[in-house]
């Protein structure tokens, strides 16, 4: 299993260029199924989970093909050979429950695994399915999988209130609700930039859509979808995570392509923690503003809240804050598994339930730590970016689910890390 070596090597200056979203993209893929038309998504990431749905979207009979180094994919399900999404496939990521539908609106059939994804929380699928039942589906779950059938006629529009912000849930009642007879509304909607992006590709597709963005989706069915080539929206989190490393190591880095509006209320804590932030057309360029970091309070929201997916890259910074801060994580349980390979490193971290106070230190240490899912994997990183000595991180394989080239990235603003490759077993 590889590793990631990284040594404390100071301040970090030059410039990243930030990648296509990939909650974005696995969102988009899923479209294809809508219409026998091509789909072209450009900006794409190069990242394990699209090799998962581009996996799954072909074991339906889907074509899929990755141009220009896989910044370009092409999509097409002009003739689907299986409604069956296999537990096999869609046991390595959530999102596969996105493919469920897009196959009901379109075909009037779907078999689909419930899903499998890293161990933050329980994330169940009961709002995807209120949803889809609310529009007329027929659901039975048994043996671990969807079985779903849509009335005669196809799906119906609806009006779904959603009983909590669901990002997922929104995402594929938007998808089936394109071609569904009459108008559905969706409230309590997910605002995030993911869906604004999904809208805008479903739009140029000839849905019929308004309120992206909002609580309040409006979305009037159509007969069929037609084919576009749309950009994938820059990712937030991977924003985020790098304009997170010159913060904790000082210097100046431009995160390129970045902007504001992808990430304002993480921008304004990074404000007062004395983070620099400016913007331009080239992207947004990051520094300190003076000193040691200053001690912040966090609380996860719902966008455009503070983002969960940035909460364990923002507890590496308020590690060598000067003061007390308190994160409370508010959208999944069991996401503070980080903190304890964080206080390997001499992180001063007390976790009770969904609250962590973290006393931050002068400096961390080097060590030995390990990856537990997606997002900690890089704090892991960007804490051994600021530590005393060689931190090693190990089951990085989660990382290559959400970040593309991290180490090249890192080493072009100047830190010392290093990918090592698993050895082969002696005799292999």
């Amino acid at each position: 299993m590889d590793t990631i070596l990284v040594r404390g090597n100071g301040p970090l200056n030059g410039e990243i260029e930030i990648a296509g979203a990939k909650n974005a993209c696995l969102t988009l893929m899923p479209a294809t199924l809508l219409t026998d038309e091509p789909l072209t998504l450009t900006n794409a990431p190069r990242l394990s989970d699209i090799r998962t749905m581009t996996e799954l979207l072909r074991s339906l009979g889907a074509e899929v093909a990755d141009l220009q180094d896989g910044r370009v994919l092409a999509l097409s399900s002009h003739a689907l050979s299986s409604h069956r999404a296999d537990y096999d496939i869609v046991r390595k990521m959530r999102a596969s429950i996105l493919v469920l539908g897009p196959m009901l609106a379109r075909d009037g059939q779907a078999i689909v695994s419930l899903p499998g994804g890293c161990a933050i929380g329980a994330r169940p699928v009961d709002l995807h399915l209120r949803a889809l039942e609310a529009m007329g589906a027929e659901l039975d779950l048994r043996d671990g999988y969807v079985h779903a059938k849509a009335p005669m006629g196809g799906l119906r529009g609806a009006v779904i209130e959603f009983p909590l912000v669901s990002v997922g849930a929104t995402e594929n009642a938007l998808l089936a609700a394109t071609l569904a007879r009459g108008t559905t509304v969706l409230k309590n909607a997910a605002r995030e930039p993911e869906i604004v992006d999904l809208a805008r590709c479903l739009r140029r597709m000839g849905a019929q859509i308004e309120g992206e963005g909002t609580g309040t989706i409006t979305i009037q069915g159509v007969d069929r979808l037609s084919g576009a080539t749309h950009p994938v929206v820059t990712d937030r989190i991977e924003l985020g995570t790098y304009m997170l490393a010159p913060a904790i190591c000082g210097g100046e880095v431009t995160c390129l392509g970045g902007r504001i509006e992808l990430v304002e209320s993480f921008c304004e804590t990074l404000d007062q923690a004395g983070i620099s932030v400016t913007e331009s057309d080239r992207g947004l360029t990051v520094s300190r503003k003076n000193g040691r970091v200053n001690a912040v309070n966090v609380v996860t929201e719902p966008f455009p809240g503070f983002p969960t997916d940035l909460q364990a890259q923002m507890m590496a910074l308020l590690c060598t804050a000067d003061g007390v801060s308190e994160l409370e994580e508010t959208i999944f349980e069991n996401r503070f598994m980080h903190a304890p390979e964080l206080a390997r490193m001499g992180a001063r971290i007390e976790v009770h339930g969904g609250h962590a106070r973290v006393t931050g230190v002068d400096r961390l240490r080097g060590a030995p730590v390990m990856a537990t899912d997606l997002r900690a994997s890089v704090s892991l990183i960007l804490a051994g970016l600021a530590a005393e000595g060689e931190t090693i991180v190990s089951r990085v394989y989660h990382l290559d689910r959400g970040y593309e080239k991290v180490v090249r990235k890192l080493r072009g603003v100047g830190a010392d890390i290093e990918r090592i490759k698993e050895q082969p077993a002696h005799g292999e």
